[in-house]
């Protein structure tokens, strides 16, 4: 059932943040148990622990608790499902996700796939290449990071997740 703006998973987002970070798109199981990243598979929360951006895996169900730990999340499809390559193309709001981004203002915003990037930046996935970006999305830094999702499990890689972390925290620090 989406919530009120029709968005399958809510945003958790406030102004302030160092960071955001954006998925594609819910997936099938996350959009059913309406949490984030919520596939028993799918590496994501245990790479926010591992890389320190959590004190101790949080649960899917949990994901509103990255807010105290200065992060936020929201998806560039809020409204659909399922695989990035099934996603029709009116799913991709690119202008939604860049008001949210001028509302909130976070330092760092980080893609938690190509796919997701290319979508937003206008660039094919072949020509983002992981970690920091040279270009900023509304004043932000902007991030791309290997999808922890099951399907890209032959591409994860933990080094552009812990870069990203010893970058919070540089700016947590100024």
């Amino acid at each position: 059932m989406p919530s009120a703006e029709g968005h399958l998973v809510p945003d958790v987002l406030q102004p302030g943040l160092a960071l955001v970070l954006v998925g594609t798109a819910p997936s099938k199981i996350s959009a059913a148990k309406r949490a984030y990243y919520a596939n028993p598979v799918n590496k994501f929360w245990r790479t926010l622990h591992t890389v320190g951006l959590t004190p101790r895996q949080l649960a899917p169900q949990e994901y509103p608790l990255v807010l105290e730990y200065g992060f936020g999340l929201t998806d560039v499809a809020k409204r659909h499902s399922g695989v990035d390559s099934a996603l029709p193309g009116e799913a991709w709001q690119p202008d939604e996700l860049r008001d949210k981004i001028r509302t909130y203002r976070p330092q760092i915003i980080a893609f938690t796939s190509k796919r997701g990037a290319s979508e937003m930046l206008g660039k094919p996935t072949g020509k983002l290449p992981y970690g920091p970006q040279a270009e900023t999305l509304e004043g932000a830094e902007v991030w791309v990071l290997p999808s922890t999702s099951p399907l890209g499990h032959n591409y994860f890689q933990l080094g552009p997740w812990q870069a990203l972390a010893e970058r919070v925290l540089e700016v947590r620090g100024s």
